[in-house]
């Protein structure tokens, strides 16, 4: 597991309440401790990776401690901006009486199902895509699981959502233009949407729709950039978080399984809160025994894939000197 933190992008992700915050805190602890440069980026609505801290955070980064970085984004903030460039980009070529209609649609989008994964995708992208950034390590500490698994396989939907908002508004031959240069051609998707580099595809194109198209394709050419570099095993690697009980496991595998299929490398999974074999008491004796069948069943349904394990702890994780000393126990499991 050691390698992982050697990757540029390092996904932190489970079910809600497995500590993958902490978890993901202690990682960013233990690689800045070995001097890489580290952003810690928490992208769940239910912020509590500043908890952990026991520092306050926000949508930029803060520095905690030499070579390490941390932020929590903030998803209404980040509809907000979005849904702003999206107005203004439609000002430039809707008709001024369309305006409050289109501001109304505006307004509704806001509570659309999937407005908040869409903003939050063209911020991370941007973010995976920077090669000049101050940060070798970014670490996402993601929200749970199935808002997880519908970000990062929302890349292809985003880009075939452009194509489809700019057929939807088609009303001139223009924007027909616009939508065949967006349009993959050959029913393959393109690194770029130019055939021919020497080309100008947008040529013949007023200066307004030209505007426009290079927007969107801009916007395209993030996603898929983005997603590239996520199924790059080299450059990224997702690491799940799970306690030993029943459910952690039924949705920790079915995650792992659905990752796999769309190309997303998942690295490991940790196995939090196991009881210490010292830990006493009939009480403690009796669930040790259920854990066991547990942590068997992990290692049948999970086998493939390295299991290191944390031991529960006496008392919760909060604050630098503690989250010091799980990054020591971290690398005790071979990170």
């Amino acid at each position: 597991m050691k390698e992982l933190l050697n990757k540029r992008l390092l996904w932190v992700g489970g079910k809600g309440g497995v500590g993958k915050t902490t978890v993901a805190a202690a990682l960013a602890v233990l690689a800045a401790g070995r001097g890489r440069r580290v952003l810690v980026v928490s992208t769940d609505p239910a912020h509590s990776l500043g908890d952990v801290f026991d520092r306050e955070l926000g949508d930029t980064p803060r520095r905690l401690l030499p070579n390490l970085d941390a932020m929590e984004i903030d998803p209404d903030v980040e509809v907000e901006a979005h849904l702003a460039r999206v107005t203004e980009q439609m000002r430039r070529y809707a008709a001024p009486e369309m305006m409050k209609e289109l501001e109304r649609q505006m307004r509704l989008t806001r509570q659309s199902p999937g407005t908040q994964e869409a903003a939050l995708l063209e911020r991370l992208s941007r973010l995976i895509v920077d090669d000049d950034s101050d940060w070798d390590l970014i670490i996402f500490d993601t929200a749970p699981t199935g808002h997880t698994l519908r970000l990062l396989t929302l890349p292809e939907a985003m880009a075939a959502w452009t194509d489809g908002l700019l057929a939807h508004n088609r009303k001139s031959e223009e924007l027909g233009k616009v939508l065949s240069h967006l349009t993959p051609k050959r029913g393959r998707d393109v690194a770029t949407p130019f055939d021919d580099p020497q080309e100008d595809p947008l040529a013949d194109l007023d200066d307004k729709t030209r505007d426009v198209a290079k927007t969107l394709i801009d916007r395209r050419r993030l996603f898929h950039q983005a997603r590239r570099r996520i199924e790059n095993a080299e450059e990224t690697g997702f690491l799940f978080v799970l306690t030993p009980e029943r459910l952690p496991i039924l949705e920790t595998a079915r995650a792992v399984a659905t990752l796999e299929e769309a190309h997303v490398p998942v690295a490991g999974v940790l196995v939090n809160r196991v009881i210490p074999e010292d830990a006493g008491g009939d009480f403690l004796r009796a669930r040790r025994e259920q854990e066991a069948t547990y942590l068997a069943r992990i290692d049948r349904e999970l086998g493939h894939l390295p299991r290191p394990r944390l031991p529960w702890l006496p008392t919760d994780v909060q604050g630098i000197g503690s989250l010091e000393e799980l990054a020591d126990r971290l690398e005790g499991q071979g990170f």
